[in-house]
């Protein structure tokens, strides 16, 4: 599928179906041109790994963590850019420059890594879609897990139109969830005035473990390590030109199509947290954590029928929609790792069944608590697996020799690397945690 993606033979040729972009055209044009990959990243920034997370956030502990949505946010925002420039820079996506770059064990641990984050993402793509189905249908959770398994169908028959077909249906899609979560806000009645204070992080959030635990959750679903293979090779569906001031302009426009969408994506995650605080918090239910639970009193609470239709409707969406971008951000990472190439089918089916063993034991087992549970540790694991992709993208985005003009500039690297450091800090302090509490 991606087989003349990374490595084009001339820098304006058309790849998977991209999009065409003349020189000549004016800029609101040239920029419209390369809207589309941002939203396919900011989809990984929305899946239901979220849900869990936000919503526990919210139920148990009202505003307070939306700070922590805010400062991931910024930090996907910072390392999005990094991928972007590094697309643009060297046309070659992030696995293939490890590839390239490190000695053939570490090249093959951080595969691994990488395997290991897609499958995490993956898990929490079938529960949440699973238990969108049950809500919506009322089919039982093992019943929504097997039917999951089919929705490699979905991206294979997105791909015979081309590549802006599959980033048409994935923004409207999007608009579905905006839709849903602005009806949803509008009948929860929110408190405003303390929505605003709590996106300054407080304190708390370190010494508290509890609350640590869930916003390293909120982290590992806000901040995906595959999303960073992932745009540094959809990036490329457009023609980045070969001449410094091309390159720069399409940086420019590649990078401000992704923070807008990710900024769309801020808005979806804190709306969900915002949800939960507006509706269990402050009616006294701060032990909400499955999502079964919180659908079943959105209805009592917001005194709606619409309500619990639109969560369910919209937490299916969110499902469908990672499904498709962690199915390309897999195949970018086993091309450009390890130069293996496969039918989409074979790969989407390869991983969702290794997703799906895990999710249908706890659900058959455990029931609606279990599979929550899975849930939320499936994004910490995302969580643990971030530094694994984020340093190697800081250290080649600052080397000269490889970006050229493009190189990121000292504050930039400064501040993506301070980035890192907090990650494996809170991740490090995670750990102890855990340890100490086993």
């Amino acid at each position: 599928m991606f087989s003349k993606l990374n490595r084009p033979e001339r820098s304006d040729e058309l790849r998977h179906g991209g999009v065409r972009v003349n020189r000549d055209w004016p800029v609101w044009r040239r920029a419209l041109a390369f809207f589309g990959p941002g939203y396919l990243v900011a989809v990984g920034y929305m899946d239901p790994g979220n849900w869990a997370t936000s919503l526990a956030g919210g139920s148990r502990y009202g505003y307070t963590l939306l700070s922590v949505v805010l400062m991931s946010s910024l930090m996907a925002i910072v390392l999005q850019s990094l991928a972007a420039r590094l697309a643009v820079a060297t046309g070659r996506d992030l696995a293939e420059l490890c590839r390239e770059a490190f000695p053939r064990p570490v090249s093959f641990m951080l595969w691994i890594m990488a395997e290991l984050a897609i499958i995490a993402t993956d898990i929490a793509e079938v529960i949440g879609t699973a238990i969108g189905l049950q809500l919506l249908f009322g089919w039982s959770l093992p019943f929504g897990i097997a039917v999951t398994t089919l929705d490699a169908l979905l991206l294979i028959s997105l791909q015979r139109f081309g590549f802006r077909a599959i980033e048409a249906v994935i923004i409207s899609i999007l608009a579905v969830i905006a839709v849903c979560f602005a009806v949803e806000i509008v009948l929860a009645h929110p408190d405003w005035s303390a929505v605003f204070p709590n996106l300054i992080p407080t304190t708390t959030i370190i010494s508290n473990p509890d609350m640590l635990y869930l916003a390293l959750g909120i982290l590992g679903a806000t901040v995906m390590p595959h999303n960073l293979y992932l745009h540094s090779s959809i990036v490329q569906t457009r023609p980045l030109g070969t001449k410094d001031a091309e390159k720069r302009e399409s940086l420019t426009y590649a990078t401000f199509d992704s923070t807008l969408a990710l900024c769309f994506a801020f808005v979806i995650n804190a709306a969900i947290l915002v949800l939960a605080a507006a509706s269990f918090h402050a009616a006294g239910r701060t032990d909400i954590a499955e999502l079964s639970e919180a659908h079943a009193l959105l209805e009592p609470l917001l005194g709606s029928h619409l309500a619990p239709t639109l969560f369910a409707v919209a937490l299916i969406a969110c499902g469908l929609n990672a499904t498709v971008t962690a199915t390309l951000a897999g195949q970018i990472v086993m091309e450009g790792f390890l130069g293996l190439r496969l039918p989409p089918v074979v790969r989407r089916l390869g991983t969702r069944l290794i997703a799906v063993v895990p999710a249908a034991w706890v659900a058959i087992y455990h029931g609606d608590a279990g599979a929550t549970a899975l849930l939320v540790l499936s994004q910490v694991v995302l969580s643990l697996q971030l530094p694994f992709a984020v340093i190697p993208l800081v250290v080649f985005t600052a080397q000269k020799n490889r970006m050229g003009e493009l190189s990121s500039p000292l504050w930039l690297t400064s501040l993506a690397a301070a980035i890192a450091i907090v990650i494996v800090g809170l991740n490090g302090l995670l750990i102890f945690n855990v340890w100490n509490s086993a």
